[in-house]
């Protein structure tokens, strides 16, 4: 099951390209995250039953990024309606979870169009000791329903449509090229 959190655009996120920035792209994810996890009810996404997480300056716990893939599959132009961030998690582990995420047009325009695709490792930290915490039952319950398959990012340093190149060793008859 994936959650929708519909994420608007401020022309600041745009470039001199007249495209949202790359930049801008993580910090929409960001957003979207928030909504999505944060139980404090200001800005909180639709039917977010996985926003559990309390994202005051009193929480108990932080939530630290330990690792970010982002792929950008196809310029995203301005949109006055919303962009669709659909979110699910690819592993929920004992201190950390793997969330998942796909840009897509706006919910309703035709064609679906997906912009771009994007994982986030979050590690769960006791705010007191600054040491990683074990998810809750609570969160578990919240966010299990969510969980799903992993992105499958294209391999690095190719294309998305090239073929992969076969790489011949030189002959030991001949001597190797410089």
């Amino acid at each position: 099951m994936r959650l929708h959190v519909s994420i608007g655009l401020r022309w600041s996120d745009l470039d001199a390209y007249g495209h949202v920035n790359n930049v801008s792209m993580l910090r929409l994810l960001e957003e979207a995250r928030i909504q999505a996890f944060w139980a404090d009810g200001a800005g909180r996404a639709a039917g977010a039953t996985t926003a559990v997480l309390n994202g005051g300056p009193d929480a108990d716990t932080l939530t630290f990024l330990a690792r970010q893939e982002i792929e950008y599959l196809k310029a995203v132009p301005y949109h006055r309606t919303p962009l669709d961030v659909q979110i699910w998690l690819s592993r929920l582990g004992g201190a950390s979870l793997e969330v998942c995420y796909e840009v897509h047009s706006p919910q309703g325009e035709a064609p679906d169009l997906l912009y771009t695709r994007a994982s986030t490792t979050i590690v769960l930290m006791d705010a007191t000791t600054q040491r990683p915490r074990r998810v809750s039952a609570l969160e578990r319950a919240a966010w299990e329903p969510y969980v799903d398959e992993p992105i499958v990012f294209r391999p690095h340093g190719r294309p998305a449509a090239a073929e992969p190149r076969s790489v011949v060793a030189p002959s030991k008859t001949e001597p190797a090229s410089d």
